[in-house]
């Protein structure tokens, strides 16, 4: 079990001092907490990442928060999986 979570469905409207409120409950000791947010506009994109000082508060949050209401939306609670490499941007220069 990871000590990092994905939180999917937030609502835009979501700060990480709302998502920190939300996840520390219960005593759960946070590490870090990121909305990630479009590079562009700045907008949030929908979901976050949240992070555990152990395995048992992350095991802990998936049990309490995956499928409850966070600012009107439902929350998907997972482990984290490991970044895709997706490769190489290219540029679709000359040889």
């Amino acid at each position: 079990m990871g000590k990092r979570l994905y939180v999917g469905n937030l609502s835009w409207d979501t700060t990480e001092e709302a998502l920190r409120a939300a996840f520390g409950a219960d005593g759960r000791t946070i590490t870090d907490a990121h909305i990630v947010t479009d590079r562009e506009t700045g907008r949030p994109r929908g979901f976050a990442f949240v992070e555990f000082a152990s395995d048992d508060d992350a095991q802990s949050a998936i049990t309490a928060l995956d499928g409850t209401e966070l600012d009107g939306r439902n929350l998907r609670v997972n482990e984290a999986r490991a970044r895709e490499n997706r490769g190489g941007g290219g540029g679709g220069g000359r040889w």
